[in-house]
């Protein structure tokens, strides 16, 4: 069982920088508190782990031979590099982190399956355009029939409260359904654990990484890249939620945080270009870029120690 520490330790770090993605909005515009928002996104990721998560855990652990060692040090490996991004405050992918240990390790055993990993990375391109594609539609379909509606100031706040409430909750489910392949599909590769207790395991992690340290990329993505008022927070959380859905349904783990921040950058495309921070954009791009990296080099350094 001291095995399975690793992978509780990357679906921590993992509940903790992407608990941003579905709930940051809601907490920035101060729609919800932060500890109502990640109590309901924790259940809610359990929920979409058990229900939907299976699929995304055949297509990563099928990338590479794992052993028992080699899906822990893949699993310390992937946690760290997420862990460290989230000190500094960037949403970064954990899929990426993940492949990128998984690929460490591959290219240590000279194993890598190159087709499952052409897949991931196609849609590790599609997402944050998804992401901006989907934000763009929804807020022009919402605020269409939106406005016709023409409530008072209190209906509308109330709704939209609920609203976000509700895309929270779906992105959350996403994020278990999508995500917890990156926790546990290694475990499962290597013949250490169930599909089912994988699942179960990594939804827990996940929703206590959401609960116990989940506020510091909140506000990198809430409201230094782009400020959001609340109508443009449930957008963004729809919006995500939704394309993050759609990758689960074909199999592939995908960045909630690529596609939240595809998402907030389509509020800003809508809004006019100057409303997007550049320098915090440009400082979430490097870090999406060094998660992979980093996480491959420690993964390679752990497979020289102890393989």
């Amino acid at each position: 069982m001291f095995s399975l520490l690793g992978g509780v330790f990357l679906g921590w770090a993992l509940g903790a920088n992407d608990a941003s993605n579905v709930i940051g909005p809601a907490v920035s515009t101060k729609m919800l508190r932060f500890r109502t928002a990640a109590g309901i996104a924790a259940l809610f990721v359990l929920a979409g782990a058990l229900l939907q998560g299976s699929s995304g855990v055949h297509t990563l652990s099928g990338l590479t031979d794992m052993g028992l060692t080699r899906a822990v040090i893949s699993s310390v490996a992937a946690a760290a590099a997420v862990t460290i991004m989230t000190i500094f405050r960037l949403p970064v992918s954990s899929s990426q982190a993940v492949v990128g240990a998984i690929l460490g390790i591959g290219f240590f055993n000279r194993n890598v399956n190159f087709t499952g990993l052409g897949k991931v990375v196609v849609c590790w391109i599609g997402t944050p355009i998804g992401g901006t594609v989907a934000a763009i539609l929804v807020y022009k379909v919402i605020a269409l029939l939106y406005n016709r509606l023409n409530l008072p100031i209190v209906l509308s706040d109330g709704l939209l409260r609920v609203g976000i409430l509700a895309a929270g909750a779906y992105g959350a489910y996403a994020l278990g359904a999508n995500n917890v392949a990156n926790v546990t599909a290694v475990f499962v590769g290597a013949d250490y654990l169930s599909m089912t207790l994988a699942l179960l395991i990594g939804g827990l992690s996940i929703g206590l990484g959401i609960v116990t340290f989940g506020r510091p990329v909140m506000n990198t993505v809430g409201s230094r890249l782009v400020r959001l008022d609340s109508f443009s927070a449930f957008v963004v959380l729809l919006a995500e939620a939704l394309t993050v859905h759609f990758y689960t349904f074909l199999g592939v783990p995908v960045s909630t945080s690529q596609a939240i921040v595809g998402a907030v950058l389509g509020i800003g495309v809508l809004k006019g270009a100057s409303t997007v921070s550049r320098k915090t954009l440009a400082g979430i791009l490097f870090g999406w870029f060094l998660t992979p990296v980093i996480a491959a080099c420690i993964a390679l350094a752990g497979a020289a120690v102890f393989l």
